[in-house]
C-alpha cells in the first residue's frame, strides 16, 4: 500500500488509512488503535503522497525523505520525535541538508519521524513512487506484447476435404492420360501382329 492511501487528519493523532468512501466522505482506520472513524469533507485531511518538504531550491516529497531515512536504518525504526531539539535536528539535516530552516519547523521534524515510525511498525514501507512505478509497468507491458508478437509463428494451413478431394481428381487425371498414352502403343503392336498372321497364311 502506498502513501496515498495514508491520510493526517487535523485535530486527530496518528495516521489513518483509507478504507471507503462515503456519500458525505470516507471511512479511515486509526495506525495507533484500529479504530475506525467517519472523516466529512469539512475535515482538513492531507495525503501523505500530496505532502513535500521545503528546501532552499525545491519542494521534495515526503515519500523521498521517507525513503531517505529508510535506507540509512536499513529499514529500521528511526530517531524517536521525543528526543531532544539538538539531536533532531542533526538527524533531519543528514537526510536533507538543505532543508529550507525558515520554513520548516521543528514541529514539521518531528510529525516526519512520528509518522515513518508509525508507518515502520505497522510495515507500510513502500515509499516508491506510483506514476514512476505505473510507467515502468506500461514500458514491461509492451515489451512483454512485443516478445509475443515477434515470437508468433504461422501455423501450417489445413488441409480440408475439398482440398483432398482436388488432390484426388488430379491423381485419378494422371492415372487415366498415362492409360491413353499407353492405349494406342498396344493397338500397333496387335495391328503387326495381325499383319505377320496374314502374311503366313498367304506364304502357306
Amino acid at each position: 500500500m502506498g502513501l496515498d492511501k495514508i491520510l493526517s487528519i487535523t485535530g486527530k493523532p496518528g495516521l489513518y488509512e483509507l478504507k471507503a468512501q462515503t456519500r458525505g466522505g470516507f471511512i479511515a482506520e486509526s495506525l495507533l488503535d484500529g479504530k475506525k472513524i467517519s472523516v466529512n469533507l469539512r475535515n482538513n485531511v492531507s495525503m501523505l503522497s500530496e505532502i513535500a518538504i521545503y528546501t532552499i531550491t525545491e519542494e521534495v516529497p515526503l515519500r523521498e525523505i521517507f525513503q531517505k531515512i529508510k535506507e540509512k536504518e536499513n529499514s529500521g525504526p528511526a530517531i524517536n520525535h521525543k528526543e531532544s531539539t539538538d539531536k533532531l535536528t542533526a538527524y533531519f539535516e543528514e537526510i536533507l541538508p538543505d532543508y529550507d530552516t525558515d520554513r520548516v519547523y521543528m514541529s514539521d521534524i518531528k510529525k516526519v519521524f512520528q509518522w515513518y515510525n508509525l508507518l515502520q511498525k505497522k510495515d507500510l514501507m513502500d515509499f516508491s513512487d506510483p506514476e514512476k512505478n505505473e510507467k515502468e509497468t506500461e514500458t514491461d507491458t509492451e515489451k512483454s506484447e512485443k516478445v509475443k508478437t515477434e515470437g508468433k509463428t504461422e501455423k501450417p494451413k489445413k488441409t480440408t476435404k475439398a482440398t483432398k478431394a482436388k488432390k484426388a481428381e488430379k491423381t485419378v487425371d494422371a492415372k487415366e492420360k498415362k492409360l491413353v498414352e499407353k492405349m494406342p502403343a498396344k493397338g500397333k503392336k496387335a495391328e503387326t501382329a495381325k499383319k505377320a498372321a496374314d502374311k503366313k497364311k498367304k506364304s502357306e
